[in-house]
């Protein structure tokens, strides 16, 4: 998929952080990009700041809850209507409880499993004709939570560890069609992700605009070639 110009991606959680991030260097590729949130309102605002002075790649914005595999068919379904086909899907979706396994609740349990982990394969199941048809590129965003726990990390740890593993065993499915599967792990990222206020103090971080030139790396990359499971990590972090 070296030539990215007209193509489509579906990016869900992508009204902010990462999504955004990536949804901005696909559509200055010149790519049609579909951004999903819960709230239809901060959809269409992304996806407005999106379109703003771009010339040739243009961005709509939809409500959709990763944890309804019929909302991810309803935004396929939109996607569709609006530019004919699926080539790219970014599972970026995600959230975190933490606390110790004693003071977990069992709704935070349940929150952070059916968004984190099971909608990544609501997602993939709701677009995989799609990609079949257009053998298209299928990456999730996992964490480097996904390899390393910590403490008040259980339901994060397992929706993550869960995520990097549902991805590498699709990825033995899906080539057999020619789809290309990637997840991406990635460590400290400023973003709002867990309340931060991204500011100055966050340079040290990994920026969303870095995995956003990720993305479009690993999609103009030679079809031989994939990378299926990438760590990125904060060059320099801070002292202790």
């Amino acid at each position: 998929m070296t030539e990215l110009n007209s193509k489509v991606a579906l990016i869900t959680g992508g009204s902010k952080g990462i999504g955004y991030g990536i949804a901005q260097a696909l559509v200055n590729q010149g790519m049609h990009v579909a951004v999903t949130s819960r709230s239809e309102t901060a959809a269409l605002k992304a996806a407005e700041a999106l379109n703003s002075g771009v010339e040739t790649g243009h961005a709509i914005g939809l409500e959709a809850d990763v944890r309804s595999f019929e909302g991810q068919q309803r935004a396929v379904a939109k996607v569709i209507d609006r530019f004919g086909r699926i080539d790219v899907v970014i599972a970026n979706a995600g959230l975190g409880h933490f606390a110790s396994v004693e003071d977990l609740t069992i709704e935070q349990w349940k929150e952070t499993i059916d968004t984190n982990l099971s909608g990544a394969f609501y997602t993939l199941k709701a677009t995989l004709d799609q990609l079949k048809e257009n053998k298209g590129y299928y990456i999730t965003i996992s964490s480097l939570a996904g390899t390393n726990f910590f403490k008040n990390g259980s339901a994060y740890n397992a929706s993550k560890f869960g995520v990097t593993g549902f991805t590498q065993a699709a990825m033995l499915d899906l080539r057999d069609y020619g789809i290309k599967t990637t997840t991406i792990m990635p460590g400290s990222v400023s973003t709002y992700f867990n309340g931060n206020e991204p500011d100055d103090s966050d340079a040290w971080k990994i920026q969303i605009e870095d995995l956003g030139e990720m993305v479009v790396d690993l999609l103009k990359m030679n079809p031989r070639t994939l990378p299926s499971k990438i760590e990125v990590r904060p060059t320099t972090p801070p002292s202790k």
